[in-house]
């Protein structure tokens, strides 16, 4: 699969009851393309899941860019980012031999 998993780590400015809602229906620990939150009991602080499609010539900038928008696009106050790229195209399975 051509892809990224970004992982982004960040604070949430105060949410109201509307954006609690919002992130409540987003949690769960998946890498989709919309992108998932798992974030602390007050939520103040995230990890937002994201996996970007990547295009031959695409690298982490691009990812990162992917993922922004992906949170973004949730309209979460958010502040203090740490972005974690993994490129699934450089990942090699290992068979056992028999």
């Amino acid at each position: 699969m051509d892809a990224f998993r970004v992982l982004i780590r960040g604070k949430f400015d105060p949410l109201d009851e509307s954006a609690r809602a919002v992130l409540e229906a987003r949690t769960d620990v998946a890498f989709t393309e919309e992108g998932t939150f798992t974030h602390d009991v007050n939520a103040t602080a995230f990890t937002f899941r994201c996996q970007v499609p990547a295009g031959p010539d695409d690298d982490e900038r691009a990812a990162k860019d992917g993922a922004l928008a992906a949170l973004e696009a949730h309209g979460l106050p958010h502040r203090d980012l740490n972005y974690a790229v993994t490129d699934l195209r450089a990942i090699k399975i290992r068979r056992k031999s028999r």
